[in-house]
């Protein structure tokens, strides 16, 4: 008798579409709350909420004897501006994008429909000569739609995201005159609509993906599960083009924005008066929100992906056990419950009174959300797994207990917790190493940059050993399906994640927003501390990005070698020696191209903001106004351009190496890239957030020792931006864009790999 799960298929069948659509429900409960704070002239202007949250709050404004009507129509005016160039320029990029699509779904139909000369037959199964599998075609077919439904939803993701981003900005800025409590909450539900919108429907469309293929499929659970992998595949090369694109584009802006503005004329950040102050703001939405929301949901897509298929293949596929096979999916749904309860605490439970309580009730989202996850994962590997099964071990089926998947799912949601706080402290201004940064500006930019890349460097070992013992703990328990759970489970909390990931760029604009309106200088130092905590959250949220992507990589790796018929992945022979190598440097060259795409945007954009205060009479007296609209077109036309080539190295790579070196030296470019890639994003990431936040530390002036680097404009002041400058590109772009890389790389091997196995490595078979 073959050991079954204890919940019953019924009931898999209507949990898993239920909590989704529970997930949406919530989202937009969250976004009808903050679409209540009015960004008008109304009178009795509402806030987020019941007396708690703002009913009957005096502003400062009135105090201060500001006309508040004015300042109001400012900021709805500033807002329009954000959301309209955001919007133009994630139009003009999924146009480019959309030729992609077409071609790259043309690309996987052909190869995988040859595999079989495109037949129609039916064929023995890849693992099981006994049974007969659908033909090769329909799997090209059906991979080919299910990558147009990743990149879709992908694209969906990242545009609502930015959607909300640019509704919530304003508003938050508004709130900031109530108090920092109620500013808080506004941007922290905005993130939040953002983050169940995104898990929720990742979760739904896959669901329905499944079922739906299923009715063709019907018992043929090997094939069903090869073609949703092109579900990952779309989520994922999406997320690459939104976040190379979006990562030039917002640090054109800033980068221009910062050095003439701050170094060269001495002027505030985001001052109305500087000509690239809109595209700045426009591109914390387009980069830190579009771009992570593609990149955080092509994650998730493939560790799903990546665990379907090895689950497929093991005695849940072959016992043909619906509701072990949906696991991944039940931890999933499990997350989205345990991430509304946990946004609870710092939206309704608690309330925010002072400054000093912003960071860490944003820590504690994080700690409560994974504590009450390890509940919630005991809980779905007690009734959705029986309690002893097999699970695929590269030609083996090695026997698991359910307990074993339960520690494999907690070891990779701790982890994650421990990336998080690691990157923490390298990252956050509280904490030495940053305030050591902040120290070596007293003598030049030379040694800031030094200290800076210093840190980056070191903040590298422990999230490394906390992905290594997540590794060999996972593995040892159940194979490469351990792996793709452990990076399910870091990634479990996502709602969660991407709530305080959002927070980051929605503050940031809110203080661009009160700066340009002229609101008082004491909300702008409430927007300033809303900021800073955002760059640590955002950098908290890299941190989990970078941390998941090396554990779904190896999972797809893992599924790759199995499917493509790799026995062993031997580091001595010439053609995988030669792979590691030239996937090591790829992560290099990516961010070469990325980094020189970033400076060559940011020349033009530095030239025309010159240009500007040159030749525009009464622009630094603030009796003119700058034009705007060059700028965004400068950021726009450059990263639209300077994404193509970033972008066809990655998709071509495996596609090159699979069909003319063949699938042992593709193995070893994939363990390179996964290798390198991993430790540069980290420490690019980490660089480039000490050096913001060592600015920031100077520019708030709270402790005596940041007032004596200080004020604005001192000469530690001008090191500190310098270094910001610099580290930009670092934090935005390359850093964030090379988990995407050593991702999709694998994810295409794995929906390549019938292909690769038989017709590819042209070139040693003819030498």
């Amino acid at each position: 008798m073959v050991a079954l799960a204890f919940l019953p298929e019924l009931w898999t069948e209507i949990l898993i579409p239920v909590c989704a659509v529970v997930g949406i429900a919530f989202s937009l409960f969250q976004w009808f709350i903050v679409s209540r704070v009015r960004v008008s002239g109304d009178q009795g202007a509402s806030s987020s909420g019941g007396s708690k949250n703002g009913y009957g709050d005096y502003l400062i404004e009135e105090e201060e004897g500001v006309n508040d009507q004015s300042v109001v129509a400012k900021c709805a005016e500033i807002q329009t501006a954000i959301s309209e160039g955001a919007t133009s320029f994630l139009f003009t990029e999924y146009r480019y994008v959309g030729v992609f699509m077409v071609f790259f779904a043309a690309i996987i139909f052909v190869f995988l429909g040859s595999v079989e000369g495109f037949s129609t037959e039916n064929k023995p199964c890849t693992y099981d000569d006994t049974k007969t599998c659908k033909p090769a075609l329909a799997t090209a077919a059906f991979s080919t739609i299910a990558f147009i439904l990743g990149a879709v939803t992908s694209v969906l993701s990242g545009f609502l995201g930015m959607k909300i981003a640019t509704y919530a900005n304003a508003r938050t800025t508004l709130e900031a005159r109530k108090g920092v409590g109620k500013a808080f909450i506004v941007a922290f539900r905005s993130g939040a609509v953002m983050g169940f919108l995104l898990a929720a429907s990742g979760l739904l469309v896959l669901y329905i993906t499944i079922n739906v293929f299923k009715i063709y499929y019907g018992d043929d659970w090997e094939g069903l599960f090869e073609a949703i992998t092109g579900y990952g595949l779309g989520g994922s090369s999406m997320a690459l083009f939104g976040r190379v694109g979006g990562g030039i584009y917002t640090k054109a802006a800033d980068v221009g924005a910062d050095l003439v503005g701050k170094i060269e004329r001495n002027i505030p950040e985001d001052d109305p008066r500087n000509p690239a102050v809109i595209a700045d703001n426009v591109g914390d939405n387009v980069g830190d929100i579009a771009g992570m929301g593609s990149d955080l949901f092509g994650s998730y897509a493939e560790a799903s992906c990546a665990a379907l298929v090895v689950a497929s293949i093991s005695s849940f596929g072959i016992n043909h056990d619906f509701t072990a096979m949906c696991y991944p999916l039940l931890i999933s749904s499990m997350g989205i419950l345990v991430c509304l309860i946990t946004t609870l605490f710092a939206t309704d439970f608690f309330e925010i009174k002072a400054v000093k309580e912003i960071e860490p009730a944003l820590k504690n989202q994080l700690i409560i959300s994974t504590a009450i996850m390890t509940v919630g994962i005991a809980v779905v590997s007690w009734v959705g797994l029986p309690s002893s099964f097999t699970i695929f071990n590269f030609g083996t089926q090695k026997v698991v207990q359910n307990w074993q998947l339960f520690l494999c799912v907690c070891v990779g949601l701790w982890a994650g917790l421990i990336i998080g706080f690691v990157t923490e402290y390298y990252t956050s201004n509280a904490y030495s190493p940053v305030q050591d940064v902040a120290d070596s500006c007293r003598t030049g930019a030379a040694t800031n940059v030094i200290f800076g890349l210093a840190l980056g460097y070191k903040s590298v070992i422990i999230p490394i050993f906390a992905i290594a013992i997540s590794i060999f703990v996972s593995f040892s328990f159940a194979a490469m399906y351990g792996v793709a759970v452990a990076a399910l489970g870091m990634l479990s909390t996502i709602a969660t994640g991407l709530a305080i990931d959002a927070y980051g760029p929605i503050s940031d604009n809110a203080g661009g927003i009160a700066e340009m309106a002229g609101m008082s200088h004491r909300i702008r130092e409430r927007t300033d501390a809303l900021d800073a905590a955002g760059n640590t959250t955002a950098a908290i949220g890299k941190g989990f990005a970078i941390g998941s992507a090396a554990l779904v990589s190896l999972a797809l790796f893992g599924a790759f070698v199995s499917r493509a018929g790799v026995h062993t992945v031997d580091v001595l022979t010439p053609k995988v020696i030669i792979g590691l190598l030239v996937g090591a440097m790829l992560p290099y060259w990516f961010s070469a191209m990325t980094m020189k795409s970033v400076g060559s945007a940011a020349l033009k954009m530095v030239e025309e903001v010159r240009r500007q205060f040159n030749t525009i009479p009464g622009l630094m007296e603030g009796t003119a106004k700058p034009d705007y609209a060059t700028c965004v077109k400068i950021s726009t036309d450059a990263s639209i351009k300077e994404m193509i080539p970033p972008g066809c190295l990655v998709m071509l790579t495996p596609l090159i190496v699979g069909f003319f070196f063949g699938v042992e030296t593709l193995s070893g470019v994939l363990a390179g890239s996964l290798v390198s890639g991993v430790q540069i994003a980290i420490s690019a990431s980490n660089t480039g957030g000490a050096w913001d936040n060592a600015k920031k530390y100077i520019e708030a002036g709270v402790s005596e020792h940041a007032k004596s680097l200080g004020p604005k404009g001192s000469e530690p002041h001008k090191a500190a931006v310098i270094g910001d400058t610099i580290g930009d590109p670092l934090k935005d772009t390359s850093g964030p864009s090379l988990n995407i890389l050593i991702k999709l790389m694998a994810v295409e091997s794995l929906v390549f790999a019938p292909f690769f196995a038989t017709h590819g490595g042209i070139l040693f078979k003819y030498l």
